[in-house]
């Protein structure tokens, strides 16, 4: 990658915990101001859900190391790693640093293609891009968070438990939280965009106001 590419790409940084709508407002975002688009999240679970096909450990750090290096961030099949212990696996297995750094390289690297991407993730706007030109932390209540991943779970035909899935989300948050590589948190500069009381246009409209005047400050 040139250094010439690396200022003229676009890097939009969106974290936040799951089920906050920041996957939803990243994928509007990136068609909005006609970027690309990268879920860092998927790049974990593709990690977890290769260690899943070969058999292997979900404490290897070896076999996940390997497994990284070994994937194309570019083409991610987000059906496959949508399924819930995909994501139970990859939250395991995010807490890696050698896999951290080998994901962080890649989503770097796929961000600073001209003319630039959004990614969203958990330590976007903290670790993996701490320049981006503009970085959001979008947010909501547990109880919010829980509500709407109750809905799309069972708008996908499965049988959910909401009280199941916020003792899910708090106990991943926790871990997020707490973890010594690139714990979840805003970073110092970032757009706080709590969405508990705010519906997808709202929020994206927010957003939208947000870049856009970060994009002009650049100028």
């Amino acid at each position: 990658m040139s250094a010439k590419d690396s200022r003229t790409a676009l890097v939009i940084a969106i974290d936040g915990p799951a089920a906050s709508g920041k996957g939803t407002l990243a994928r509007r975002l990136a068609e909005h101001f006609s970027l690309r688009h990268l879920d860092t999240g998927l790049t974990y679970r593709a990690v977890a859900d290769r260690l899943i096909g070969s058999g292997a450990s979900l404490d290897d750090e070896d076999a996940a190391a390997a497994a990284a290096l070994d994937l194309d961030v570019s083409h991610l099949d987000s059906m496959r790693l949508a399924r819930h212990h995909v994501g139970e696996a990859a939250s395991r297995v995010a807490v890696m640093p050698r896999l951290r750094t080998l994901l962080r390289e890649k989503q770097r690297q796929f961000a600073k293609i001209p003319p630039g991407a959004v990614l969203d993730g958990r330590d976007i706007g903290t670790v993996v891009f701490p320049d981006a030109a503009a970085k959001l932390y979008v947010t909501a209540s547990p109880e919010t968070r829980a509500r709407r991943r109750a809905l799309e779970l069972g708008a996908n035909g499965s049988q959910v438990d909401e009280a199941a899935v916020l003792a899910d989300l708090k106990k991943r948050d926790a871990r997020d939280s707490s973890r010594s590589d690139s714990p979840l948190r805003p970073a110092p500069d970032a757009y706080l965009l709590d969405t508990t009381d705010l519906d997808i246009e709202a929020a994206f409209q927010a957003a939208v106001d947000y870049v856009s005047r970060m994009i002009a400050s650049r100028r």
